[in-house]
């Protein structure tokens, strides 16, 4: 602006006048206030937010080198070969395999310092150079981040919940701890230690928690195997392992893996030559193969391993103290080492009999098992099952099989129409269906002279679930049968020496009470033949003799836990030591496993070995915790096992089983065949082992088309498994010798009598000569009470074999049962568990047991 003279002395004069110099002074004052006032801001905000930093970092966690070791592993299964790798128990955020530094090789952790922390080796935990970096990345716009590995280490295993952060406080309370840890633990571990936890630590997609996880699932290959190239693909997985997944992203990841390559190549970890190799690498269609082998197999546990984890887990609980959780987690992500007994090509040769569409009846039906809950609009939740579908069947069409169906189609027509009948307005469901095929089969193929189970099916069919129905283990109890008639009746009395093999029996009408016969009509026949033929009469009568409180402590011994001797049902009271015990009327039933092992010990010189699904239990640092070799016990002499042997035999080769006989080896073994063909047996064994087969529907259908289709199974498994195994005999102890007795009496051959060469304990050899034909006839019949001519005709009123000893101890409860606890929870727990004791193979000869109705859901 340009002023004249005048106009400038005027200026001059305002600015110099009183006034003007006063404001002047006022604003100077003011000024210096406000600087003051800033001053004083700045140096209170630095004083608080020192104090408000200091209040976080003390309240840091105080941590160890533990604190910062990843937890939570994945439970590896081994076969009996201790080295093959047939299962792995993987608990949401436990499928980790932990390795040690010197077993990962040096490219891979190189590849992880390439990428996420270029200086590592150099900082004391914080990277100062990438803080800076990282802020002058925000400020022009980009996005970087700064934590390092041993920041990301401390983030994932001492602030797992990082990511439910909601505010800025919570994310910048944790960065600052996060920071103030990593200073203090890289006082207290090695760069070597801290990189260990880290690689077993992080998160590399698809389910996989540390790099052996991600090598085995990327590649099927241990990850000391693993090569430069495959190295770059997992370090370039971290930093975000949905978008960099490998399987589902390759071009992304193979972006992010080239950086980590050049990086590689610039910080000097590897050579151009090494270089060009890895990046020409076609590793992604590798990945692809690799992930559709494995994507094939199915995910639902075996059988076999279902059962293994059930025993691992009651052995943590009565052994070593843990609690039902304590052992659940340890079985499902403690990263323990279980060395199972499982065979793998004896448990294929199983799969693939149980599986054989042509070993059972061609008429296939189809078993139906439900679990629903039920959400309603207003939130409440109600349960439903199996029982709920049977109970709407039988009352809408007056079906009593509900629960099966001509076609898979069908039975979830069947569903849908149902769940019509309960649905409302505004319902989410949560349901699971199994649909199987029937009739079903159930196996155990032991090794009777370890206890060792070396293969188990517990169902027929696909299996979708993990830890559903396994009929041959702690899922299903079915009726026994006369399998039972060796344990309750004749064991018992050839080891008290009550009777020998050559003990006659008269194969009568015997009166049980109650207005109950059990129907006989062989006459006097050995004690070798009543068990050839399956005679029910001869049984019952041993069982008498022996007492069915006998029976029952025999039965305990060799393994049978689930008798009954007082259970309360709707106010009644039921007891499975009745007088048809023999012939396996029970109130339950018995598990496929637990009978198997039964026999087993018969097979083995009367030594029971409680049956084992493993050898050794290691915990993740290789300490045993459960050593597999179990129970064992004398359980009947061994003279009474090789008797029991001898007239095994007979059953295969002129009796009830002749069906099993194996060309190349002996067999042993026992029939059992229930009320109306419902459950069908076949148990037994050669010099090597012990098999046991169920057959029957589910849901208590009678098999009447065709009941030898459990003698098909048996023998196509047997027959394969000992297909290259050398011809033996069995042995017989020294405490059993031969005699030749007569065929009538019983008693020593004379030269008059009709003989034959038997067995017997050497403490129960026969002293007694047949006194001859004549006289003997006599005096047996006055020793009997004249029995030939006193048979209680009138007791057997058009009853036949039926004895009906069991009882209805649940009906038809389904409809009333709400459960779906864990999917199959089954609601038709009861009916007919009775022991109707009739049926028979070999002209009725083979019987007892009875309807397990519910026992099946």
């Amino acid at each position: 602006m340009n002023y004249g003279k005048k106009k400038a002395a005027k200026r001059q004069k305002q600015i110099t006048s009183k006034s003007a110099m006063q404001a002047k002074r006022v604003g100077v004052r003011l000024f210096k206030a406000l600087l003051l006032c800033i001053i004083v801001v700045a140096i209170a905000g630095v004083a608080g937010g020192g104090l408000f930093v200091k209040k976080i970092i003390d309240n840091s966690p105080d941590i160890t080198p533990d604190d910062v070791k990843p937890q939570g592993f994945t439970t590896l299964v081994y076969a009996d070969d201790g080295t093959t790798e047939i299962e792995r128990f993987v608990a949401a955020g436990s499928n980790r395999v932990y390795k040690t530094i010197d077993e990962i090789p040096a490219d891979l952790q190189h590849a992880f310092v390439a990428i996420e922390d270029e200086r590592f080796y150099e900082h004391n935990g914080i990277d100062i150079k990438g803080i800076v970096r990282a802020g002058v990345s925000l400020i022009s716009g980009g996005s970087q981040g700064a934590s390092t590995l041993t920041q990301q280490l401390i983030k994932n295993n001492v602030f797992p919940n990082f990511v439910n952060e909601k505010t800025f406080y919570d994310k910048l309370q944790r960065k600052l701890q996060e920071q103030f840890l990593a200073v203090s633990i890289e006082k207290q571990m090695s760069k070597d230690e801290i990189m260990e936890a880290y690689l077993n630590t992080i998160n590399l997609g698809q389910n996989c928690l540390g790099v052996q996880s991600a090598a085995k699932r990327y590649f099927n290959k241990d990850v000391s195997e693993l090569t430069l190239s495959e190295s770059a693909v997992i370090a370039g997985i971290t930093q975000s392992p949905g978008n960099l997944n490998p399987i589902t992203n390759p071009q992304k990841n193979q972006k992010r893996r080239d950086k980590v390559l050049k990086n590689m190549l610039k910080q000097g970890y590897i050579d151009q030559a090494a270089y060009d190799e890895a990046m020409a690498d076609d590793v992604y269609a590798r990945i692809q193969s690799v992930n559709e082998t494995q994507t094939d197999s199915s995910n639902a546990y075996s059988y076999f391993v279902d059962a293994l984890a059930d025993q691992v887990m009651n052995g943590l609980q009565d052994q070593c103290g843990f609690s039902e959780t304590q052992a659940y987690n340890a079985v499902y992500s403690g990263g323990l080492s279980i060395y199972s007994t499982q065979n793998q090509s004896l448990q294929q040769i199983c799969d693939e009999e149980a599986n054989d569409d042509s070993n059972y009846p061609s008429n296939i039906e189809y078993g139906l098992d439900y679990a629903l809950t039920v959400t309603r609009a207003d939130g409440s939740t109600e349960n439903y099952s199996s029982g709920h579908i049977k109970k709407y069947v039988k009352e809408t069409y007056n079906k009593d099989q509900g629960l099966l169906y001509k076609s898979e189609d069908a039975a979830r027509a069947m569903v849908e129409e149902w769940k019509s009948t309960i649905a409302q307005e505004g319902d989410t469901y949560n349901e699971v269906i199994n649909i199987s095929p029937q009739p079903q089969a159930s196996i155990t193929l032991m090794d009777q002279y370890t206890g060792q189970i070396k293969a188990m099916v517990g169902g027929r069919g696909a299996k979708s679930t993990s830890l559903g129905l396994n009929r041959a283990y702690k899922g299903s109890k079915r009726q026994p049968g006369s399998t039972f008639k060796i344990l309750a009746a004749y064991a018992p009395a050839l080891d008290l020496d009550e009777m020998t093999l050559a003990s006659v029996i008269d194969d009568k009408n015997y009166d049980v009470g109650g207005g109950k016969t059990i129907k006989g009509s062989k006459g006097d026949v050995s004690m070798r033949t009543a068990i050839a033929l399956s005679l029910n009469s001869c049984a019952v009568q041993t069982s008498d003799l022996v007492t069915q409180d006998v029976g029952m402590e025999y039965c305990e011994k060799l393994g049978i836990n689930t008798l009954v001797t007082n259970k309360v049902v709707n106010g009644k009271t039921y007891s499975d030591n009745t007088k048809t015990l023999a012939l396996g009327g029970l109130t339950d039933g018995v598990y496929n496993y637990e009978l198997c092992s039964a026999y087993a010990a018969i097979a083995n010189n009367g030594v029971y070995n409680k049956p084992t699904l493993y050898t050794k239990v290691l915990d993740h640092d290789g300490n045993v915790l459960l050593d597999g070799t179990g129970e064992s016990r004398q359980a009947i002499k061994d003279s009474t096992a090789g008797l029991l042997t001898s007239a095994l035999q007979t059953v295969v080769k002129e009796g009830t089983g002749k069906a099993c006989q194996l060309d190349n080896m002996p067999v042993a073994g026992k029939t059992g065949t229930t009320t109306s063909n419902k459950d069908l047996w076949f148990v037994g064994y050669t010099p090597y082992y012990t098999c046991a087969v169920w057959g029957g529907y589910d849901d208590n259908k009678e098999c009447n088309s065709d009941t030898k289709f459990r003698f098909r199974i048996w023998k196509g498994i047997m027959s394969r498994v000992h297909e290259n195994l050398e011809t033996k005999d069995f042995v017989m102890p020294s405490s059993v010798e031969q005699k030749s007795v007569c065929t009538i009496s019983g008693y020593l051959a004379t030269s008059s009598c009709p003989s034959v060469t038997e067995y017997f304990a050497t403490d129960s050899l026969p002293d007694q000569s047949c006194p001859g034909h004549k006289n003997y006839s006599e005096d047996y019949n006055s020793e009997e009470n004249d029995s030939k001519s006193n048979d209680t005709n009138g007791d057997n009123t058009g009853n036949n074999t039926d004895t009906n000893t069991g009882a209805n101890t649940g009906g038809n409860t389904g409809g009333n049962t709400d459960g779906n606890t864990g999917g199959n929870t089954g609601g038709n727990t009861g009916g007919n568990t009775g022991g109707n004791t009739g049926g028979g193979d070999a002209g009725g000869g083979d019987a007892g047991g009875g309807d397990a109705g519910g026992n099946t859901q």
